[in-house]
C-alpha cells in the first residue's frame, strides 16, 4: 500500500527537511480512521469534493476502471513549490524508496 510505503520511509524524509502530505477522496472521518490504523506519522488530507484531485491530474474518466477512486499518484514539490517529479505510483510498497532516491539526488 503506498500510504505504508511512504510510513516505512517517512523518517528518511523527515531528515533531509522534505515533508510528506497524503490526500484522499475519502472523507475526513474515513482518513482520520485509516491515519490511526495505518499509524502514519504524515497528515492525511480530506479531498471529498475531488478538487485537488482533479487540478493535480488525479481524478479519473467516468468511463476508467476504479471510476471513484483517484490515481495513485505523488508529486515530489521543489521548496519553491515547483512540481519536481511526478510519480504514478506501480510499485505501492516501493514508492517510497523510489521517491527518497530522487529526492536525495534533487539535495546534492
Amino acid at each position: 500500500m503506498q500510504a505504508d510505503g511512504l510510513r516505512d520511509q517517512a523518517e528518511r524524509f523527515f531528515e533531509v527537511g522534505a515533508k510528506i502530505l497524503g490526500i484522499s477522496f475519502d472523507s475526513p472521518e474515513d482518513n482520520h480512521a485509516f491515519h490511526q490504523d495505518r499509524n502514519l506519522p504524515f497528515p492525511l488530507l480530506s479531498d471529498a469534493d475531488r478538487s485537488i484531485g482533479t487540478a493535480y491530474g488525479a481524478q479519473r474518466g467516468p468511463d476508467e476502471a476504479f471510476a471513484d477512486f483517484p490515481k495513485r499518484i505523488s508529486y515530489l514539490i521543489d521548496p519553491e513549490g515547483v512540481i519536481a517529479k511526478a510519480y504514478e505510483v506501480d510499485d505501492p510498497g516501493g514508492h517510497g524508496a523510489a521517491a527518497f532516491v530522487d529526492l536525495s539526488a534533487a539535495l546534492r
